[in-house]
């Protein structure tokens, strides 16, 4: 298959990202049969290399990007396997590069001081990966979902090149996850929020169980929830294998910085001070903090310092509160429920001096709440809001947002397109204003799409 044919391969799969029915408490159809069905006729490639794995509500997929930095610039060849994506689906598999390998002109490897750079998978290489899993399907004797066969992929594109260690982030929930296959000798869970939940009588205890299932016998756990209340549920699966923020590592020192944080952190192992994120927003200093403490339980051990500076350097976390235009300011970020929402409010506020209009671009997926998002994002401050539907199966329209905008006493205009709202923002905005697009991280790729910029 050429990379059109396997995208069509893809697309002919159960999509359940699009179609999610799927909440916490609600799982007991779900199983992992079909993943290792499909792995093992493939030869189990996902137990060639270790693996970090990473769940959580909000920030996963942001601690995986910093996890899979650290453990590059700690010289392994690193794997990232993160969803969604944003503009392509060959976002998803990432890996570090080999430093000491280079192809010459015949497409021949050689040593060199140079190397294979970082990179999202090359169409080509994802085409053959998806050819070959196309080959063998028939023999599993499943049907794998679409996210199935792209976490069987990345796991095999991992072990062909071959990666030293992995990073996983979970699609959604943790328990019954495509990627929960894997044994990760760390599992990361980031927060407990209102995602993938029917919000029914202990909801957060539910939310938090499914997490909890990516916890394998000899993992060690590094929790970034601190909510005393769901701590049995963590401590009885790792038992003492187990850091916990605020208690066994935290954030000392967190300021605002140009272009990022500065911040000091404290772990098991030792001090990081004056460390430079280039990441907008507080709550990425926990997320630094987590991914520093996660390598540490990786390794046994305490980081060169010198490595977690250079790790951060390269940090780039598309979507997640990016700074994508100045005069006027325009950030895009795909926070999609209520607590996303929040931060990204309190990041505007404590981050940026806001001397103009603040102009929302707010898109949604139906099944969230949308009049939630709406106030805790700060629309009673906006002076305008541009509401937009993003192209998704589950998109909600455009007008039916709007209207919850206008019950919360918002100025309303409705421009069905992302890029189309986004534009006419940018029409009417002054140099001192600010853009903020948000609501989806469909809304973010298809606005990054928008301005041209390239996946990352």
């Amino acid at each position: 298959m050429d990379y059109a044919e396997a995208l069509a391969y893809l697309d002919a799969h159960a999509n359940l990202e699009a179609q999610p029915a799927v909440a916490a408490g609600r799982v007991d159809d779900l199983t992992l049969e079909p993943m290792r069905r499909l792995l093992s006729v493939l030869g189990d490639p996902h137990r060639g290399y270790p693996a970090v794995h990473v769940t959580g509500t909000n920030g996963k997929g942001s601690v995986t990007r910093m996890v899979a930095e650290l453990l590059r610039a700690s010289g392994l060849v690193t794997g990232r396997y993160t969803s969604p994506h944003l503009q392509r689906v060959n976002e998803r598999l990432w890996w570090s590069g080999d430093p000491f390998v280079r192809l010459d002109k015949d497409g021949e490897e050689r040593a060199t001081d140079g190397g294979l750079p970082a990179s999202i998978i090359p169409d080509e290489a994802l085409a053959l990966v998806l050819t070959d899993i196309a080959t063998v399907e028939p023999l599993s004797g499943v049907t794998p979902s679409w996210f199935e066969l792209l976490t069987t992929a990345a796991f095999s594109w991992f072990a062909e090149l071959p990666v030293d260690a992995a990073v996983v982030e979970v699609g959604l929930l943790g328990r019954f996850d495509a990627t929960n296959v894997i044994d990760g000798s760390v599992a990361v869970v980031t927060t407990i929020g209102g995602d993938h939940t029917d919000f029914s009588e202990g909801w957060r205890a539910k939310v938090a169980e499914e997490k909890a299932g990516i916890i394998k016998p000899g993992s060690f756990l590094v929790l970034g929830e601190t909510d005393l209340e769901l701590r049995p549920i963590f401590a009885e699966a790792a038992g003492d294998r187990l850091w916990v923020r605020e208690e066994d590592f935290d954030v000392v020192a967190n300021e605002v910085a140009l272009g990022g944080r500065l911040i000091d952190v404290r772990t098991p192992g030792g001090a990081y001070d004056q460390l430079f994120v280039p990441a907008h927003g507080a709550h990425q200093a926990d997320n630094a903090a987590l991914a520093i403490a996660a390598v540490e339980a990786f390794f046994a051990r305490p980081l060169d310092e010198a490595v977690v500076v250079e790790a951060f350097e390269r940090v780039r976390l598309p979507g997640r509160f990016e700074v994508v235009g100045r005069n006027p300011l325009v950030v895009i970020d795909g926070a999609h429920n209520v607590e996303a929402a929040g931060t990204v409010a309190d990041t505007l506020d404590d981050d940026f001096a806001v001397d103009g209009r603040r102009i929302l671009v707010v898109g949604m997926l139906a099944g969230r709440d949308p009049a939630g998002f709406l106030e805790a994002v700060g629309v009673g401050r906006a002076d305008v809001v541009i509401v937009c539907a993003p192209d998704a199966h589950r998109a909600l329209p455009a007008v039916e947002l709007g209207r919850t905008a206008e019950r919360l006493g918002a100025t309303v205009e409705v421009v069905p397109r992302v890029g189309d709202a986004l534009a006419r923002a940018r029409h009417h905005a002054d140099p001192e204003d600010v853009i903020l697009v948000t609501g989806s991280f469909y809304v973010a790729g298809e606005a990054r799409d928008a301005l041209g910029l390239a996946p990352l």
